[in-house]
C-alpha cells in the first residue's frame, strides 16, 4: 500500500520560512518523479514544483521561483519543499504527489500523478 505522508506545515509570519517533508512508503521511490501541489481556499489546486526521479531536474511555477526549492533524498524515500520569503498568498494546504511517467510538458497536470498525500496546512500571516 502506497503512502505519502506530509509534515512540516504550520503558521509563520510573512517573510519567514517553512520546510515541508513528504515520506513515501510502499513504492520504489527512485522510480517516481515527485511534486508538490497546493490548494488555497476558493482556488483550484495548482502545481508548485516537480523533481525528476534522480533529482537532477526541477521545475517550478512562476510565483515561487527563487523562493522555494524542491529536493529529494532517495536513500530516505523523502521529498522536501523548502519555502523561503513566504507571502500570505502562499497560504494553502500543500500536497505531495508521485508520478511514474517521465516529467514532460504535462508536468503540472494533477491527473498525471498516481499517488497523493493527505496534505499539510501552511499559513502565512501578514
Amino acid at each position: 500500500q502506497v503512502q505519502l505522508l506530509e509534515s512540516g506545515g504550520g503558521l509563520v509570519q510573512a517573510g519567514g520560512s517553512l520546510k515541508l517533508s513528504c515520506a513515501a512508503s510502499g513504492l520504489t521511490f527512485g522510480n517516481y518523479a515527485m511534486a508538490w501541489f497546493r490548494k488555497a481556499p476558493g482556488k483550484e489546486r495548482e502545481i508548485v514544483a516537480v523533481i525528476t526521479r534522480s533529482g537532477g531536474n526541477t521545475l517550478y511555477t512562476d510565483s515561487v521561483k527563487g523562493r522555494f526549492t524542491i529536493y529529494r533524498d532517495n536513500a530516505e524515500n523523502t521529498v522536501y519543499l523548502q519555502m523561503n520569503s513566504l507571502k500570505p498568498e502562499d497560504t494553502a494546504v500543500y500536497y505531495c504527489a508521485a508520478r511514474n511517467s517521465p516529467v514532460s510538458s504535462r508536468w503540472y497536470q494533477s491527473s498525471d500523478y498516481a499517488y497523493w498525500g493527505q496534505g499539510t496546512q501552511a499559513t502565512v500571516s501578514s
